[in-house]
């Protein structure tokens, strides 16, 4: 099955009303992961599906596909599928994961140790300027910075590690052609040209308010730790935390003043359990060994050899991936494309060995995601 016809299936089950992901999966299982035969499937246990659901598969709209295939032949624009080993691993261990992404930009950054900031839309300037610190900080500390590009904390979140010439990946409510709130349309072009803008919704499909809980899932899932700068007790924010809970990830809380409205959802988090923190070193110190852990995981995922192993004694000092990075290193600033290029490690992977030597200063993050190797 060529690339243009397993898109077109891919999109055909995705547009089915009534599927959803969770049962597009169950048939891809019982199909050995195959989409052709899972829409077979589904075509002959039509007595599963409503009417408007069989009718979509008898005889799915043409032009709308047209128009879906259209905008993934543009440069920088993939559907991203569950059966392929790029998928996201951190997504795939969540309840009700995604069957695909929509991905316009880089779609390996999703495979990178990324922190999730949230927080309110109405935040205070201090509540911004906390923010905008820590998604900085993070940003060059290695992290990617991963939000919902909501207005408030988001915002400030995505701006600032685009300012410090990093990397960030906005998980979106609507389809990957909607921009929401239309404020951010610039916003949005940048992420896209620097980063990544993600959604598990089709083109065209318009923000609802149900929609976001079902973002925020994302958000925590894709992340190793989720950070709630700013939250009244009814923000969306606290469903991302509870979420990034109890999908076993770290979650973390700035305390504000007990006189500040927006401090309450984080002081609740905290009672409930959330880390306190003040500062974003702590943030990289409680995630450090997560971050590695991912790029044992992904080394082994994407097929490399001698990957290292959890726990081996002498941690990365003893590991051959490490020499080979730093021997690409070299003397002057590189990028992580032409680190991967030089040392035939995927850039996933990559990113969080980068982070290790960060942490151990035998390596310095600079703007434009690029590394200098230290003395």
């Amino acid at each position: 099955m060529d690339e243009s016809n397993e898109l077109r299936a891919w999109l055909i089950a995705l547009r089915t009303p009534g599927l959803g992901a969770g049962r597009l999966r169950e048939a891809l299982v019982a199909a050995g992961g195959r989409i052709d035969a899972a829409l077979a499937l589904l075509r002959r246990r039509t007595a599963m599906l409503d009417d408007c659901a069989a009718a979509w598969l008898d005889a799915p709209d043409e032009v709308r596909l047209a128009a879906d295939l259209g905008w993934l032949a543009e440069p920088g624009h993939r559907l991203l599928r569950c059966t392929e080993a790029d998928f996201p691993p951190l997504l795939e261990t969540i309840p009700q994961p995604p069957a695909v992404l929509f991905v316009a930009g880089d779609a390996s950054l999703l495979l990178h140790p990324q922190v999730a900031i949230v927080g309110a839309r109405g935040a205070s300037p201090v509540g911004l300027e906390h923010a905008r610190r820590f998604a900085r900080e993070l940003a060059l500390a290695g992290f990617t910075v991963t939000s919902g590009m909501a207005d408030g904390i988001d915002g400030a979140a995505h701006e600032a590690a685009l300012e410090a010439g990093a990397a960030t990946v906005a998980v979106v409510g609507t389809g990957p052609d909607r921009v929401y709130p239309r404020k951010h349309r610039a916003l949005a072009q940048r992420i896209v040209a620097q980063g990544a803008l993600v959604s598990e919704f089709p083109l065209g499909t318009a923000a609802r308010a149900d929609h976001f809980p079902r973002r925020n899932r994302i958000i925590a899932g894709l992340s190793l730790g989720t950070v709630v700068v700013e939250a009244d007790l009814k923000s969306g924010s606290l469903i991302t935390a509870r979420l990034a809970g109890e999908q076993g990830r770290e979650v973390f809380a700035l305390p504000g003043s007990i006189a500040n409205p927006l401090a309450r959802g984080c002081h609740r988090l905290i009672r409930d359990g959330a880390r306190l923190v003040e500062e974003p070193g702590e943030v990289v110190e409680a995630l450090a060994p997560a971050a590695r852990a991912l790029g044992v995981e992904l080394a082994v995922r994407l097929a490399q050899p001698d990957a290292p192993a959890p726990g081996r004694a002498g941690g990365w000092h003893d590991d051959p991936e490490y020499g080979r990075l730093l021997a690409a290193l070299g003397h002057d600033p590189a990028t992580l494309d032409e680190l991967a290029t030089r040392s035939g490690l995927p850039a996933a992977a990559l990113s969080s060995m980068l982070l290790m030597l960060e942490l151990e200063d035998r390596v310095a993050g600079l703007p434009g995601n690029r590394y200098q190797r230290l003395p």
